[in-house]
């Protein structure tokens, strides 16, 4: 069955990129604040946990911009969604990474942070967090821009193909735009165009369903796959279950049955969000 491919993560490959990158930027903020580096336990140990504390920080951040992904997306946010992330995100993250900072130098010094961890190393850090949430925000409209292009693609590879049917002697193909749907009548299967031609098929109904795309047919139940342009609306029955209404076709019924479990992915399909 053919479905929409895209990434699950609207940010991928956000994980590896940032779990390479984190050391990174450690190292430079090293290079940015101290004059005399030399090599050391000492110097790797410090090193380990400032990263330590960045994989802490950069985790909060991606959390906070998944979690508005759910509750504020960036179709409906916009330029004040951008601005809010970016804010919210630098707060958090500054939080995280100073409230570590405090915790590892009471117990390795039993004192406060320097105070130039503050008024210098802090400032480096939200630098970085702008430019963490300028990679975020480039990955998802790439990822978006990728999304569409597929499904773009992906129409007017439907648009040339179609379903090939047996019609006499001849093989003959037909657009999927101009078949009404298939069902099942005895041991035959048969599939129904639009001007209401009859084609008898050699393949079963669950083997025909995997060669249709999803965005025009949907399999109702055992006996029927019918297309979108034939389902005018459904009707809510008894115990969670669908009757869904078919414009008026004398090879399909005015309404035909769909079960509870069927129920939620036959209103996605027909409404999709």
């Amino acid at each position: 069955m053919n479905q929409e491919r895209g990434q699950t993560n609207s940010y991928h490959p956000d994980i590896p990129l940032f779990l390479a990158l984190i050391p990174f930027i450690s190292a430079f903020n090293y290079y940015l604040t101290y004059t005399d580096i030399r090599l050391s336990w000492f110097l790797l140990l410090t090193f380990s946990i400032d990263t330590v504390q960045g994989y802490a920080a950069w985790w909060a951040v991606r959390s906070i911009i998944i979690y508005l992904d759910k509750r504020w997306p960036y179709q409906q946010g916009g330029l004040k969604r951008i601005v809010f992330q970016i804010g919210a995100t630098t707060v958090i993250g500054l939080l995280v990474i100073s409230v570590l900072t405090e915790l590892v130098s009471w117990i390795a010094k039993g004192k406060p942070a320097q105070v130039s961890f503050y008024t210098v190393d802090l400032f480096i850090i939200s630098i970085w967090f702008l430019v963490i949430n300028g990679i975020y925000i480039g990955l998802y409209y790439y990822n978006e821009w990728q999304r569409s292009e597929l499904k773009r693609k992906e129409e007017q590879r439907i648009k040339y193909e179609g379903f090939m049917v047996k019609s006499g002697k001849r093989d003959v193909k037909i657009s999927f735009k101009a078949l009404v749907g298939f069902y099942v009548d005895g041991d035959y299967t048969i599939a129904v165009d639009n001007e209401g031609r009859k084609y008898y098929l050699d393949d079963s109904l669950d083997k025909i369903e995997q060669k249709l795309p999803t965005a025009f047919f949907f399999r109702l139940n055992r006996q029927y796959i019918l297309h979108r342009q034939q389902v005018s609306g459904y009707a809510r029955a008894e115990n969670g279950k669908l009757r869904v209404l078919l414009h008026s076709n004398e090879h399909f019924p005015p309404d035909i049955a769909v079960s509870r479990t069927k129920a939620p992915q036959f209103k996605n399909w027909f409404q999709p969000e």
